[in-house]
């Protein structure tokens, strides 16, 4: 069985999904979720200065990511690598339409209840949500609006950070599949 799962951080970004979470998807539609707002001010897990995407409920916004089609264990991977077991993020149910109208689509996505306005995402993180968006085809202006997001440096201490969570990730990954050759099926 498959289920939605709605992006709009850096699992935007199909290397970021696929190959550092393990996660591959059936479909990628570039969509908008009405009632949401995008922040970048959630803590990290590990203490870091840096804030990561989050969405919020706001009855007057909107905001754009990928519908992924995914399996159930797909599904069930992200939120054990985004931290939903241990508070990180909530999953939540959204409501998404296609940016070509298709919809509504009942969507998994993740949101968090903590919050920090003095954190501000790493340039290296903005590059994924921007490689993300690009990738997908999302709208120019929003492209725009993500650029202009005020973002720093990382510091070596938020760099070896990464490269530990980065490696338990590699521990926990599941085997993806191997893509069959047309001359072979």
């Amino acid at each position: 069985m498959f289920r939605w799962y709605f992006a709009y951080g850096s699992n935007m970004q199909t290397a970021t999904l696929r190959g550092r979470r393990g996660v591959v998807y059936q479909r990628a539609l570039p969509a908008r979720v009405p009632g949401w707002r995008l922040v970048l001010d959630k803590p990290p897990l590990i203490p870091a200065r840096r804030g990561f995407a989050n969405i919020i409920p706001d009855p007057h916004a909107e905001v754009l990511g990928v519908l992924y089609e995914i399996s159930e264990a797909g599904l069930e991977h992200v939120e054990l690598t985004e931290g939903v077991r241990i508070g990180n993020y909530a999953a939540v149910d959204v409501q998404a339409w296609t940016l070509d109208g298709d919809g509504p689509l009942l969507a998994r996505s993740l949101s968090a209840d903590s919050r920090d306005a003095s954190l501000r995402p790493s340039v290296r993180y903005m590059t994924l949500i921007i490689e993300g968006a690009l990738e997908h085809g999302l709208p120019a202006a929003y492209v725009e609006t993500l650029r202009a997001i005020p973002a720093l440096e990382e510091d070596d201490e938020e760099r070896a950070a990464r490269a530990l969570i980065d490696a338990g990730l590699r521990a926990i990954r599941p085997a993806l599949p191997t893509p069959v050759k047309d001359d072979e099926s």
